[in-house]
């Protein structure tokens, strides 16, 4: 078990969040239970994942709360396109949440294959 806090990715995916919230913010009102909602769930999975994982007590637990992570990261690029292509966030946001999103995404990926290396290694003896 760690801290999420401790770790980079939590952070920033943390900060992401904080990011769609001020972002759709600004969303249509006929939007505040269609694509406001959904975008802020997808995002606010990411760090409440890792946290999760990050609880668990074996390697192969946190990983699969990081691949849920990895998923998640997914669908709000996707919902961050959508939002652009509406109109309801500027090129300028676009950019930003879309590099943020996926800047999250290769870090996840990154731990992941990291812990799924460390999971595979056989455990290591001292001798004395």
């Amino acid at each position: 078990m760690q801290n999420f806090k401790n770790l980079d990715v939590w952070r920033k995916s943390h900060e992401l969040t904080l990011k769609v919230y001020e972002s759709t913010s600004q969303f249509p009102r006929e939007e505040m239970y269609g694509l406001t909602s959904q975008i802020r769930r997808a995002c606010a999975s990411i760090p409440t994942n890792i946290a999760e994982g990050s609880g668990r007590e074996t390697p192969a637990d946190f990983a699969r709360f990081l691949q849920i992570a990895v998923g998640s990261t997914s669908e709000t690029e996707y919902l961050i396109l959508l939002a652009h292509e509406l109109k309801y966030i500027t090129a300028a946001q676009y950019t930003e949440l879309m590099g943020a999103t996926v800047q999250v995404k290769r870090m996840l990926i990154a731990l992941l294959k990291r812990i799924r290396t460390r999971s595979n290694q056989p455990p290591t003896t001292k001798s004395q």
